[in-house]
């Protein structure tokens, strides 16, 4: 099925060209800033059929900032492709000394895992233990291959992502998962397809909507707490890449990373049917 994605007010769209409904549509562009409400952040969509991209607030957009558990993506590639991971049912201990429970932790992070119950609960110390195995010279290879944000992995192999130097925009993460959904990362079909199993958020008649969370400064004292959720969008034969973050200024702000998203969707018209 086609779909239009209409151009935002304070939003920038490219490229120009006439390839479909979306460039083409007289309709005045819907303002997006009610659905983000006093949330500051930005948006980006990226629509893979004809190459047009919807931005809202192309500034921040561009703006580099810790990934947090959106490196989980990346993170679960590598460490099938080295065979530190050797499928979903790839097994790993929780060690209570070494990685003691936070105040803060979900109930599924205190257990045991498998890669199949780790990315979507995404349990930290697990991807920590995965990064370990890997090791700083394989990541950073990894890292540099995918183009991934800036390639930093300073700060500690089990924190780079997390508290390092690290960095990733917005526009990045579109262009990252582009490649990823176009098979043009050079790693196999067989990675590929159990990190697409893995991420999917919800499934309706009309949808599939995948993506992974992230919360930047999460349990780390003073720093800025960002959100994101960065994923894609499947209706039928059309699909839509997405990043989103946002300013997390109290917990209600996280739940607002899916809400935000959907909500944008919607109004572009892409989960009408639901």
């Amino acid at each position: 099925m086609t779909t239009a994605i209409h151009a935002l007010a304070k939003a920038t769209l490219l490229p120009a060209a006439c390839a479909g409904v979306l460039a083409c549509s007289a309709a005045p562009p819907p303002d997006l800033a009610p659905l983000f409400g006093d949330v500051q952040g930005t948006f980006v969509l990226l629509d893979l059929q004809t190459g047009e991209r919807v931005v809202h607030d192309a500034e921040r957009a561009r703006t580099g900032f810790i990934p947090a558990s959106t490196f989980k993506i990346p993170n679960t590639l590598i460490a099938l492709e080295t065979g530190v991971a050797s499928g979903a049912e790839f097994f790993l201990a929780w060690d209570s000394v070494a990685a003691p429970r936070e105040d803060w932790w979900p109930d599924a992070w205190a257990r045991d895992n498998t890669l199949r119950t780790a990315l979507p609960a995404s349990v930290v110390w697990f991807y920590q233990e995965l990064a370990r195995r890997i090791g700083a010279e394989r990541m950073h290879e990894y890292l540099e291959r995918f183009g991934y944000g800036n390639r930093d992995i300073s700060g500690g192999i089990d924190q780079f992502w997390l508290t390092g130097g690290l960095r990733i925009s917005a526009e990045e993460q579109v262009d990252f998962l582009r490649r990823f959904l176009l098979g043009e990362l050079g790693v196999s079909e067989a990675s590929t397809s159990l990190v697409k199993e893995l991420l999917v958020l919800e499934e309706t008649p009309t949808y599939r909507l995948s993506g992974k969370t992230g919360w930047a400064g999460l349990g780390v004292g003073d720093a800025p707490d960002i959100g994101w959720l960065v994923g894609w969008l499947e209706r039928g034969e059309d699909v839509y890449v997405y990043a989103l973050n946002i300013d997390i200024a109290t917990p209600a702000d996280a739940a607002a990373r899916l809400r935000i998203t959907k909500a944008v969707l919607a109004e572009l018209g892409l989960l009408d049917g639901e």
